[in-house]
């Protein structure tokens, strides 16, 4: 009894408590997105990644205290920032890497690289490269879920640099008109492209862009894990109950540039220093488990584990072969 109660024991957070358990998976989610990202980041300098490829290393808490909110059946749509959501939805990192380096035991089958990847059976519907467009998209996934008559829910995330797309406007329009149990997700990184998000929106409240709509939103911590999980958690109760949308603003920060091919240097790199010694996500949970009595040891071993995960899925990409030139033909046309 006396060990279980303390794997359930609440430790602190600037959101609502979550149990040891629930940091200690988030530690290891967290990780194996930046270690993923930073080892695509070397297969691209190397050559074997090519065409773009956008990094979603600094904005880890976003997607895994979301995804902790989220049951099987609700469906997830994003950008081309992408990666994270493949890898918190429950995609292989094998899978992935695979599809970055355009293998054909890629998601994709090597055709879709790093920004066109989809997973039905982790109901994930793609990474999308037309900004904005897929906020479109997920509202059809939400008006799916609505017309079967499930209590399902669709998050759709987009960035500040797509927040005041026209087509994102028409989604709330006609989310709110028909309640569609969806969550849109504006991950505001600071910076659309090269762009500092002050100097590009007349709104610097991007989680009120909703309200005409009637639709409610929240400004978030996106670098703190439980405050995402706790505004999470209240957003997609909304959704889930039949109440319609609800818009999120998470306040992240992206390390690196727009894409690979970024050298960020609109941005002085104080900045993103400053940033990663008071606000990085993971140390951020490191230093809860610490205070809670975790081990430097259990927290090694994950980091070890991660490590062997990711190196796997590098080895398994550079060593898979290329499609064959017969699927430059699949997929084209539906058979009917």
């Amino acid at each position: 009894m006396a060990a279980a109660q303390e794997k359930t024991a609440r430790v602190g957070g600037n959101g609502p408590s979550l149990t040891r358990e629930q940091f200690m998976d988030a530690f290891h989610e967290m990780l194996l997105i930046r270690r993923f990202e930073e080892k695509a980041g070397q297969l691209y300098g190397m050559g074997l990644i090519g065409g773009f490829c956008h990094l979603y290393i600094g904005q880890e808490a976003v997607v895994v205290g979301i995804q902790m909110t989220l049951k099987d059946g609700d469906k997830l749509i994003t950008s081309y920032r992408d990666h994270g959501q493949m890898l918190a939805a429950g995609m292989t990192p094998r899978g992935v890497m695979a599809e970055l380096t355009g293998r054909a035991t890629g998601y994709s089958r090597g055709k879709g690289g790093s920004m066109h990847m989809f997973s039905r059976e982790k109901n994930f519907y793609g990474g999308h490269g037309i900004v904005g467009a897929q906020v479109a998209l997920g509202i059809g996934l939400a008006f799916a879920n609505k017309y079967r008559g499930t209590d399902e829910v669709s998050v759709a995330y987009f960035g500040d640099g797509a927040a005041n797309q026209g087509q994102v406007y028409e989604s709330f329009n006609l989310a709110a008109l028909h309640k569609l149990p969806c969550l849109f997700i504006i991950e505001n990184n600071l910076y659309g492209m090269g762009t500092s998000v002050e100097r590009a929106s007349a709104s610097h409240e991007l989680w009120r862009n909703g309200e005409p709509w009637g639709i409610p939103g929240r400004r978030v911590d996106g670098m703190d894990i439980a405050a995402v999980h706790e505004a999470a958690a209240e957003a997609v109760a909304h959704c889930r109950a039949g109440k319609g949308p609800y818009l999120l603003e998470m306040m992240t920060y992206r390390y690196r540039g727009h894409s690979m091919s970024d050298p960020a240097k609109y941005r002085k790199r104080e900045e993103v220093d400053q940033i990663r010694k008071t606000r990085d996500p993971i140390e951020h949970v490191r230093q809860i488990l610490l205070d809670a009595g975790v081990g430097e040891d259990s927290l090694r071993k994950i980091e070890d584990d991660v490590k062997a995960t990711v190196n796997d899925s590098a080895e398994f990409a550079q060593t898979s072969p290329e499609p064959d030139p017969a699927e430059l033909y699949t997929d084209v046309l539906l058979e009917a």
